[in-house]
Parts: structure tokens; C-alpha cells; sequence
């Protein structure tokens, strides 16, 4: 326990504290401690197996990822993530942990651990990446029948939106109270939300944040997940994160902007002195190109990901870049030398953000170093482009298993373990008959 954790707690009259790290699904798991003993214990310790946990609660056979005997995990906390739980009835806080082995090691299961270790990579370099993640979602209304269609909710005017509103400023004045007290709370949960803009979809809203360090904002944006659905749900509707939750609506992104600034002088290293694009600039670019298909599954991560990845409906199928472009997967958007970046479209937002944010930086890194050379950008429309991207989650998780390199930056278990947590839920998945197969095929066939 450091002395600055210690002062928060006392200045800010904490009553319990929520002890939370992220499972491979971007689900918070943990304890909720009184005050007095998380200063007395001073960490956590939870099942290693807790990692392994598939978003519908199952598990695959874990002796393999963690031994036969379902060890227990010590669980650090990060004095940097500590913040006041704002929606709470008393003083609560939350601490962000990091899972250590009992030599101290890193547990290479953890998504916190896989960015780390990626991070690491880049800083063995003289290499720091800054990212900025957009985030979409919609709001709807409350459906407790999970085989009848989600709808938007009602606003002030008392009726849903029955039509796309993108950028309208009335449309999100329609649900003013909701994102006032959004705004209240992310403000005091210190996420560093910059922007607000209705999307194309009903219902649908963006949340931009302000750049800075990958780990950072992995974990504001795993905060602000928890912080948008406790704010609907104190206004009466839903908040989802699905990548596709209404079928003829567009899907949600958590579009990644990065670049990457040398350590010690900040200076990016996507451009040359002259102000040129640099040749690490490119090789990045080539990076992409060349390992986001083999890495989908960590942008895609769920069966419902794969209908968002549809053409002309906002989403890319391919993965080729150009300047401001985006019916590219790989977009440069316009920006002086200083800010040089490029922001992969492809991820959805229903992506646990830190596997999102490793994944990409993995991508762009194996490029850099072998230095790679991208294809020619694509100047019109690439919504003609055939599918470059896997189409499924079976094929994805193919493409990842079958991936060397990704396993060696990314870690070889922590891989291994993915594609099998993946593998139950789709075989779980793949045991349900839907509405559309009784309707079409009971009767008829």
C-alpha cells in the first residue's frame, strides 16, 4: 500500500473499495473490500482460472493455462487507476490490479499483462506508442426478452428515433439528463472524455477521448464501459456495447489512434525531420496490413462481431489504407507532422479494449522491425475490395492459432488460452436454434 493510495482513501473518506482486474472478455472481476482491510492486506489474491472465464461464465479445461491445482494469483494494485466510484450510494473507490505470479512474475493470461508486455517490446526499442480510442454505443430500451429485437428508447419528446440521426445535436439533447449526469461522472471517475457526437445509428452515440498512454487508456476505457451502462440504467434504459445489436442499424467501433513518439526526445516517429512520412511510418502501416487479419479475433472477439463487419454499412472488410479514407480498415487521417498517426478502423467495440490496444500496437510493431513495405494506399473506394478479413469466429480463431510471430509478442500461452476460451463460446453458441431456423425451416423443409 503506497503512501498516495493511503492519503486518497483517508482524504476522500472511503468506506470500501472495489478491488477489480480485467478476465480475457473485458468483464470486471474482484472483490469489494472495507477500507481498513485493503490497507491491512495490501493485495488481492484470486484463481488464476478467474482469467479464463467466458462471457457467459464457462471455463475450458484450465490445467493446461494454469495447473491442476486452480493456484491462486496475487493480485497488485496500481496506485495510478485508483478513483472515487461516482454512481456509488457511500465512498467507494476503485483500484485497477495487476495479477502477479508468487515470484512476482507477470501472469501472462492477464489482458493488463499481455498490453504490458507489449508496451515493454516498444520501450526496448526507445519507442513510446500514444493512442486514442473512439467508442460507440447505443442506447435502447429496456428488453428483458432476449429473443424480441432491441429498440431505441423514448427521449424527452416521448418517442424513439425512427430515422439516423448522425452528428444531430438535437437528437442527443433528447436524452440531455442522461449524458449530463455521464458527464458528472466520467468527469469525477477521470476518464478524460474530450468529445460527444450522435452516430449514424438510431439510438447510436460516440465518445471520444483525449490521447495518451496506451495502458492509460486501456484501462479508461474498460471504466467507461461500466460507467455508460450504470448511467442508463439510472435513467430507466439500456446501454450496449455490442458490435451489432439492431439489424438494420449500423454497427459500433472503438476505432484506435496511434503513433509513436520516441521516449526520450517525444519527437514522432512517423515523421521525418523535413516534416516527411518516415519509413517506420509506412512499416507500420505494412505491419497491419499484414498481421490484423491474423489478429481478429482480438478486435472481433464474438459471433455477433462478425455481422458489424459488413459492406457499406460503415464497418471495413479489408485492410487497406489510405489518407483520410474510410472505407479503408487502415485509415491516415489529415494532421501535421507532430500528430502523424493512423487509426485502425477495424476493431468493434464490444473488443476488451487493453487485448484491442496490444493487438494493434503488435501489429504495427512486428512491422517496424522487420521493416515491411505497405501496399500502394487506396485513393477511391475500397468498399469493392474483396473480404481480407476473416469472416467468422471459427476462422479467426484459426488465423490466430496459426500465427507465430503474434504468439511471440503477444505471448504464446496467453494465445493459446484465447483461442480456447473463444472456441467454448462459440460451441456454446453454436447449441442454440434460433427464431430464424424455426420460422424458415420448421414448417417448410
Amino acid at each position: 500500500m503506497t503512501q498516495t493510495m493511503h492519503a486518497f482513501l483517508k482524504d476522500k473518506n472511503i468506506h470500501e473499495v472495489e478491488c477489480v482486474i480485467p478476465d480475457m472478455t473485458g468483464i470486471a472481476r474482484g472483490k469489494i473490500l472495507p477500507r481498513d482491510l485493503f490497507i491491512a492486506a495490501g493485495e488481492m489474491r484470486l484463481p488464476k482460472s478467474v482469467l479464463l472465464n467466458t462471457v457467459n461464465g464457462e471455463q475450458p479445461a484450465n490445467g493446461p493455462y494454469v495447473g491442476s491445482t486452480d493456484p491462486d494469483m496475487i493480485c497488485v494494485p496500481d496506485p495510478a487507476s485508483i478513483r472515487i466510484v461516482p454512481w456509488a450510494a457511500e465512498s467507494v473507490a476503485l483500484v485497477i490490479h495487476d495479477c502477479e505470479n508468487f515470484d512476482g512474475s507477470p501472469v501472462g493470461l492477464s489482458p493488463r499483462a499481455v498490453l504490458r508486455r507489449v508496451l515493454q517490446l516498444y520501450a526496448e526499442r526507445g519507442w513510446k506508442p500514444v493512442v486514442a480510442p473512439e467508442m460507440e454505443f447505443y442506447l435502447v430500451a429496456r428488453n428483458s426478452n432476449p429473443h424480441e429485437p432491441l429498440t431505441p428508447p423514448l427521449g424527452r419528446t416521448g418517442k424513439p428515433e425512427s430515422g439516423r440521426q448522425s452528428y444531430s445535436i438535437d437528437a442527443v439533447n433528447d436524452f440531455d439528463p442522461f449524458f449530463l449526469e455521464l458527464s458528472s461522472f466520467c468527469n469525477t471517475h477521470q476518464l478524460g472524455v474530450e468529445t460527444l457526437i450522435h452516430e449514424a445509428g438510431a439510438g447510436q452515440m460516440e465518445i471520444n477521448f483525449s490521447h495518451g498512454d496506451a495502458l492509460e487508456l486501456a484501462d479508461r476505457a474498460f471504466l467507461f464501459k461500466r460507467a455508460v451502462r450504470e448511467t442508463a440504467l439510472r435513467h430507466g434504459i439500456f446501454a450496449t456495447f455490442m458490435a451489432k445489436p439492431m439489424e438494420l442499424e449500423p454497427g459500433s467501433a472503438m476505432h484506435i489512434h496511434q503513433s509513436i513518439v520516441d521516449a526520450q526526445t517525444g519527437q514522432n516517429v512517423f515523421s521525418n525531420p523535413d516534416g516527411s512520412a518516415s519509413a517506420l511510418f509506412f512499416s507500420y502501416i505494412a505491419g497491419l496490413e499484414t498481421y490484423v487479419p491474423q489478429s481478429m479475433l482480438m478486435f472481433a472477439p464474438y459471433v455477433n462481431s462478425y455481422r458489424r463487419l459488413s459492406r457499406f454499412m460503415s464497418a471495413p472488410t479489408n485492410v487497406r489504407w489510405g489518407y483520410d479514407n474510410r472505407t479503408c480498415g487502415i485509415r491516415i487521417p489529415n494532421s501535421g507532422p507532430n500528430n502523424r498517426r493512423i487509426e485502425n478502423r477495424v476493431p468493434g467495440v464490444d473488443a476488451n479494449p487493453y487485448l484491442a490496444m496490444a493487438a494493434t500496437l503488435a501489429c504495427g510493431y512486428l512491422g517496424m522491425v522487420a521493416r515491411l513495405a505497405p501496399s500502394a494506399s487506396t485513393a477511391d473506394s475500397a468498399e469493392h475490395v474483396d473480404d481480407e478479413l476473416p469472416r467468422n469466429l471459427e476462422d479467426a480463431i484459426v488465423c490466430m492459432r496459426a500465427c507465430q510471430p503474434l504468439g511471440e509478442v503477444l505471448g504464446e500461452l496467453f494465445v493459446k488460452a484465447f483461442c480456447e476460451v473463444k472456441e467454448l463460446e462459440f460451441a456454446t453458441y453454436s447449441r442454440v436454434i434460433s427464431s430464424w431456423e424455426r420460422e424458415h425451416l420448421m414448417l417448410l423443409v
